[in-house]
């Protein structure tokens, strides 16, 4: 095993694990369970530090592949779907088996390139998964590959990782691949190819390092991996691509494997709210109190017995204006209600919000996590304005 820096994984809080087709799957014999086993053996020791752990689990059509037989090479699209739906079965049963034995529940999610796209969809995704984390489950997720098509469809695990890595604001991102990292130029084609363990940014440089995608039974190859890294590390979660053709793959990661980080943006949460303050065109106006403005500037959520009055006509996850009681925007976020829900409980305390709505809702009318301030009062300026 050739030596890299030791990496304290639990010095992470929330942890996202990509598994590649390839390491999960053999082409003759099927699913490798020896090497889940062990898999997980690491994921329940980083459960035990306090570690919150997500995987994206490839090996759907791969697994199902073996079991209907099929020929080798490409797969047409209803071929690749129909072994999706073998085989999603059988990789599903496997990973709560194989957590089972450490007393850890697994949670299946299955996303499509639209529910990750789609705000509405997106926060519904994020829900799910935040409730499955804090139940203490771990969430196994795939692109659901029986119904997306070759149009709407991520194609590859590494970007979809980093979308749920970022979608649920987890601060580091593991794929796991047959290869240890990243080099200069294909290793198996370039003997001379240097071996990069640390990537403060990813630059032109570095995505021309980028090859092709590695076999049959793995549609990604360091391309989209280098992808993930620019969708996770802008958001501020840091990337490691790491061998896992290795018993304890996250262990050996652990005791200094070679591996390559690539670390995350300095200034994640600027990018993040100037894309929610600049980007998006307010679909509505909600009017708060005083109370509420303080509380929105000591970086709290908007609580609905804040809101005094909401105009125009949107949907959960749409963008809106958050004015103060002198009609002067003082942040945009994105909505947790539809207009006419938030209208019906704009003024009401947390408690009494299931009673009006007629199912358990959530407590924030916009979630600090979805909010930016975008103006600061000046003393003197009561009617809203800026000097």
């Amino acid at each position: 095993m050739t030596q890299g820096a030791k990496r304290a994984l639990a010095h992470y809080h929330r942890i996202v694990i990509k598994i590649g087709s390839a390491l999960l799957v053999d082409r003759g014999n099927g699913l490798k369970r020896d090497w889940l086993t062990r898999l997980c053996d690491d994921i329940a020791a980083l459960k035990e530090k306090g570690v919150e752990v997500l995987v994206v689990s490839s090996g759907a059509v791969a697994l199902g592949r073996t079991v209907l037989h099929t020929h080798p090479g490409a797969l047409k699209l209803e071929e690749a779907q129909a072994a999706a739906a073998v085989g999603q079965i059988g990789l599903a049963g496997a990973w709560t088996e194989a957590l089972k034995a450490h007393g850890i529940l697994a949670g299946q999610i299955l996303l499509t390139l639209q529910n990750t796209e789609e705000r509405r969809q997106y926060l519904n995704a994020r829900a799910t998964i935040r409730q499955l984390l804090k139940a203490g489950a771990v969430p196994i997720v795939n692109e659901n590959d029986t119904i997306a098509t070759s149009e709407i469809r991520y194609g590859d695990n590494d970007r979809l990782a980093a979308r749920v890595a970022t979608m649920i604001g987890a601060d580091l991102l593991i794929l796991l691949s047959d290869i240890d990292g990243l080099y200069s130029a294909p290793p198996h084609l370039d003997p001379n190819a240097k071996f990069l363990a640390e990537i403060p940014v990813i630059t032109p440089e570095i995505e021309a390092m980028a090859g092709g995608a590695a076999s049959e039974l793995s549609r990604g190859g360091m391309h989209t991996k280098i992808e993930a890294g620019k969708i996770a590390t802008t958001a501020g979660c840091a990337m490691i691509i790491a061998s896992g053709k290795i018993d304890h793959p996250l262990r050996a990661v652990e005791d200094g494997a070679r591996h390559s980080m690539f670390h995350a943006s300095h200034m994640p949460v600027n990018a993040r709210k100037t894309w929610i303050a600049g980007q998006l065109l307010p679909a509505g106006t909600i009017h708060i109190d005083d109370g509420a403005v303080a509380a929105l500037k000591r970086g709290n959520s908007l609580l609905p017995a804040g809101v005094s009055a909401v105009d125009g006509h949107f949907s959960r996850g749409d963008t809106v204006a958050i004015v103060n009681r002198f009609g002067g925007e003082i942040a945009r976020g994105l909505s947790g209600y539809d207009s006419d829900e938030a209208r019906s409980i704009a003024g009401q305390k947390t408690g009494g919000i299931e009673a009006i709505l007629g199912y358990p809702a959530r407590a924030a009318m916009v979630h600090r996590d979805d909010l930016v301030m975008t103006l600061h009062e000046t003393a003197g300026n009561k009617d809203g304005t800026h000097a």
